[in-house]
């Protein structure tokens, strides 16, 4: 048989080693050691890691690349951060967001990123951020899958149109419900609107991502009504909860009634790790909260955990570089994830794990599976997230979409060697 890819000695995810994987038609259709057949396209991997795409399962792609429009965040807040996109919502155009949104997704392929969700304001009676994501998606599908969550940016119940307006971007093709309970204006109008989005999404059998409780306020407790919705309606599997950053100033009591309550209703959790470091305990001294979720407790009651990135230079966070393996870094700091075991899972919260939030069909390096997968200068995904590995190809469908040389550094010291790989630190 002539396969139309043949990738030769990798190293996977799961440890194996000296492994081959032969493509056709877009589709993997073996995965062992020593295939013999031949192939239109060969590339011996070296021993390097070949993975799935990174799968970044939160962004917020209609404000990406906006950095300093119409002006800078200046004390780098969350709270000026909305206020100062809510400046900008009037003065963008659909083109404006387009061409920011392109130039993301070329960033984003090109450090190995295949999929991604984002959220999209709806608080725009225009629903011009709609518009514009929605001929992305479409743009870019040949190479990205891109999931757009209807995201009531101020408030379903706050914005007096923000209900009429998340349904006539539903009807325009969005994909995902979002919400934001902990931004209402009580915490009784947060619960209503869970479960008014909660009974669409039943409604219209569609998926649910909330931004819920993004705050240091550990009585932002929307999450526990997330999940109860969630096995009210029938959701399971189905309903993400993005940030839960209240979370990290619960009192352990009651966290730990609420963990066995997400895990039954099967609740996936997004933190954010670049973002929520950066932007919880604003109001401290010291000692100063970390910020992120409860991630090694969520991980050990069995919820589905995936990291998302958020924001790239845009009013919430000017950092940034589309690089999931600097998110997956972050995680594994903030969260003290420093076992073998749990380091290693860092890499699956930005690929399987994130995957499974989205509902990513064909998804991963196995047989039947979508022939897109990212080759990077590094023997195991430890190895990886240490050096924010190089991504030396991408592909999708088995064709070759992104290509970075390998990193190497020339010394000019006597007795030295010429040329340092970082991936070989010891000789």
């Amino acid at each position: 048989m002539n396969f139309d890819l043949l990738i030769k000695n990798a190293c996977l995810q799961d440890g194996r080693r000296n492994i081959d994987v032969a493509c056709s038609n877009g589709t993997i259709l073996a995965v062992r050691p020593n295939i013999e057949e031949s192939a239109s396209v060969t590339i011996d991997a070296q021993g390097q890691l070949l993975s799935p795409p990174f799968v970044d399962p939160h962004f917020h792609m209609d404000s990406t690349l906006s950095l300093g429009q119409p002006r800078m965040n200046i004390s780098g807040t969350l709270l000026e951060g909305i206020a100062l996109w809510g400046e900008l919502k009037p003065k963008q155009s659909v083109d404006d967001i387009i061409k920011r949104a392109i130039h993301y997704c070329d960033l984003a392929v090109a450090m190995g990123i295949g999929a991604i969700r984002s959220h999209v304001d709806v608080c725009d009676d225009e629903l011009k951020s709609v518009t514009a994501m929605l001929e992305v998606r479409r743009l870019v599908a040949p190479y990205l899958d891109l999931q757009l969550v209807a995201f009531p940016q101020d408030g379903l119940l706050r914005d007096p149109n923000a209900h009429a307006n998340l349904i006539r971007a539903l009807d325009m093709g969005v994909d995902v419900i979002g919400g934001i309970p902990h931004f209402e204006r009580t915490t009784q109008d947060g619960t209503s609107s869970i479960k008014i989005l909660c009974e669409l999404a039943a409604n219209r059998g569609l998926r649910v991502d909330m931004h819920c409780d993004e705050s240091d306020d550990p009585h932002s407790r929307h999450v526990e009504t997330l999940a109860s919705e969630t096995l009210r309606l029938g959701l399971q599997g189905r309903v993400a909860g993005s940030h839960l950053t209240s979370m990290h100033s619960m009192d352990n009591y009651y966290v730990s009634k609420l963990l066995p309550l997400l895990a039954e209703a099967e609740l996936h959790a997004i933190p954010n790790p670049l973002i929520n470091i950066m932007l919880q305990g604003r109001h401290d001294s010291y000692p100063k909260r970390r910020g992120q979720t409860r991630v090694p407790e969520l991980k050990a009651a069995g919820v589905n955990v995936g990291f998302g990135s958020d924001c790239m230079m845009d009013p919430w966070y000017s950092m940034g570089r589309a690089d999931m393996l600097d998110v997956a870094s972050m995680g594994l700091h903030v969260g003290q994830l420093s076992s073998r075991a749990d380091m290693a899972w860092c890499f699956d919260a930005v690929s399987y794990n994130s995957a499974a939030i989205m509902g990513l069909q064909g998804y991963g390096i196995v047989e039947g599976g979508q022939a897109n997968m990212v080759l990077l200068q590094a023997t195991d995904p430890i190895e990886a997230i240490r050096l924010k590995a190089t991504r030396l190809m991408v592909f999708r469908q088995a064709k070759l979409i992104a290509q970075t040389p390998a990193s190497h550094t020339k010394l000019e010291l006597p007795g030295r060697p010429s040329l340092i790989d970082p991936a070989k630190p010891l000789l």
